[in-house]
């Protein structure tokens, strides 16, 4: 009897280690135990998956999780993708937010957010070894690095942590314009997002959060969002 206690009491302590634990006002868009609430996506126009009818994209949906189940997996209460695969991207979609999420990446790998669907707050390999240098790596991670105009496009600082070390971003999106905090340094300030798929063409006014993969393991935790005030028409 002692030792199913123990073991229960063991089954409810992990269970409740690997939730998590949003701020006031958040929600957790990663439940700590698996992928619910997320299917995959590429680089992709939101606004042509989006005008998709219902039965198609449901179907787009459903295959993608396949990939997904592949590439993506849950330990000890975090999300880890191995480098390979579509991006987790959120079933739902967000207008304007406050987004928190903590990273964890390897040498030589690049990733990055997508907000709205739309590429993207930049995560590099910083050092000179990821050999990235000759296009931003070494001013840091953060920038909206498919933006053309350079507000934005690089972080004001460099403000990654060594490999090994969780990083943390802050990011608030509010219309088009995106401020941006990475291991609270402010890294953008107030910059227009510009819409990869069609610069001339405003932001889709709603899209998911993409989290990139791309040629390395990244990790995640802390998947928390705040919806704010929406946009007036």
């Amino acid at each position: 009897m002692k030792f199913l206690t123990f073991v229960s009491l063991f089954v409810f302590i992990a269970a409740h280690a690997a939730k998590p634990k949003p701020p006031l006002g958040f929600v957790a868009l990663f439940n700590g135990k698996n992928l619910d609430g997320w299917w995959g996506l590429k680089t992709e126009d939101p606004a042509k998956w989006m005008a998709l009818a219902p039965e198609q994209l449901a179907a787009k949906k459903k295959a993608s999780l396949e990939n997904i189940k592949k590439h993506w997996s849950v330990e000890d209460g975090v999300l880890v993708n191995d480098g390979n695969g579509l991006y987790l991207s959120t079933e739902k979609n967000y207008e304007n937010f406050e987004f928190h999420v903590d990273y964890k990446t390897v040498a030589k790998a690049d990733s990055g957010i997508y907000l709205r669907g739309v590429p993207q707050v930049q995560i590099w390999d910083y050092t000179k070894e990821g050999g990235k240098w000759n296009i931003g790596a070494d001013k840091g991670s953060g920038g909206l690095w498919n933006n053309k105009k350079p507000k934005g496009k690089n972080p004001l600082v460099l403000a990654d942590k060594p490999f090994g070390e969780w990083n943390s971003f802050r990011i608030v999106m509010k219309g088009e314009q995106v401020t941006i905090w990475l291991n609270d340094k402010l890294v953008v300030d107030d910059a227009r997002l510009e819409n990869y798929f069609n610069r001339s063409v405003p932001l889709p006014k709603k899209g998911p959060i993409q989290l990139q993969t791309h040629g390395g393991e990244i990790c995640w935790r802390n998947v928390f969002l705040k919806e704010l005030t929406p946009s007036s028409d």
